[in-house]
């Protein structure tokens, strides 16, 4: 059974296998910020995400609140990542540069 793709079994119920696939959404966490510009979901206002911290909770707060500043708009802390409202990417990465974080632009 080591290379079996036998997903469930009337027998034994629902089988995990020891490979498993990464989601395509999943969160890579190697030290390098990505930006990106996104709209799904929010009728057309864009917002730029930001994600990839390694980073405590409350860190990721002030960090957030000092980027929410700089740019004068409003944003958000979600779960490990930022979003900043509107459409200020190049300020962002260059903050985030001058404070000694690897940024990667992802995106348009």
């Amino acid at each position: 059974m080591n290379n079996s793709k036998l997903v469930y079994s009337t027998d034994m119920g629902r089988i995990q296998s020891a490979i498993e696939k990464t989601p395509q959404n999943a969160e890579i966490n190697d030290g390098t910020i990505r930006v990106s510009r996104q709209t799904q979901g929010r009728k057309g206002k864009g917002v730029i995400l930001l994600t990839g911290f390694i980073l405590e909770p409350n860190a990721l707060k002030q960090l957030a609140k000092r980027l929410k500043q700089a740019c004068s708009s409003g944003g958000t802390v979600k779960g490990n990542s930022i979003e900043i409202q509107g459409d200020q990417i190049l300020r962002v990465i260059d903050l985030l540069n001058a404070q000694g974080f690897k940024t990667l632009r992802v995106g348009g």
